[in-house]
């Protein structure tokens, strides 16, 4: 984010907080009335400077035009899809909640990449715990011993270590306390591979 003073900060803040209480934006008097500020002209001033960095857009001769911007991605990053959540214990159904998120691009290289919420603890001996997030390689094949996201039987998302035994297709958990998930090769299907995983503390 381009430097910003104080003032304009609390600008920003006062702006998306009206947005998120009303649900529109703010004319420059109510900006300013939250800002103790009685000139329309000194909002107007901090607004064009906003503006001027980015972090602000506006409709000329529009009322209620000013709308923040994202901030932009740092450099060396980029952003991927979040898809919503992944059952790293027992499957869950499938659950899509279109995202994005923003990682380090080394990460993802020239991969097309995906990333998932993940719930539950069985990956945890691989240190994939709860409300982790995990970055995965979307592709539909996988070599013994990675670890995968997989569709079982048509419905259910896991996350798992994938094994092949015989015809059949093993799941392994890294959790002792959780049993795998054995199934027919045809009644699985590789969504993607673990690459990285993100974690908030």
């Amino acid at each position: 984010m381009p430097p910003i003073t104080r003032r304009q900060k609390q600008v920003l803040d006062a702006i998306a907080a009206f947005v998120e209480r009303h649900g529109y934006t703010p004319s420059l008097e109510e900006i300013g009335r939250s800002l103790k500020l009685s000139s329309v002209s000194t909002v107007h001033k901090h607004l064009t400077n906003l503006e001027k960095k980015g972090l602000l857009s506006r409709e000329w001769n529009r009322g209620r035009s000013v709308s923040v911007n994202p901030p932009p991605a740092p450099a060396g990053a980029v952003e991927i899809p979040l898809l919503g959540t992944v059952a790293a214990g027992s499957p869950i159904e499938a659950v899509t909640n279109p995202d994005t998120i923003t990682v380090p691009a080394e990460l993802i290289g020239r991969r097309r990449a995906f990333a998932l919420k993940v719930k539950g603890d069985s990956m945890i001996d691989e240190h994939i715990c709860d409300g982790d997030t995990v970055i995965l390689d979307a592709r539909d094949t996988a070599r013994p011993g990675e670890t995968v996201v997989a569709l079982v039987r048509g419905h259910d998302v896991t996350l798992k270590k994938y094994y092949r035994d015989g015809a059949k297709i093993r799941l392994q958990p890294a959790n002792a306390s959780v049993k795998p998930i054995i199934v027919p090769e045809d009644q699985v299907r590789i969504q993607g591979v673990v690459i990285g995983v993100l974690r908030r503390y």
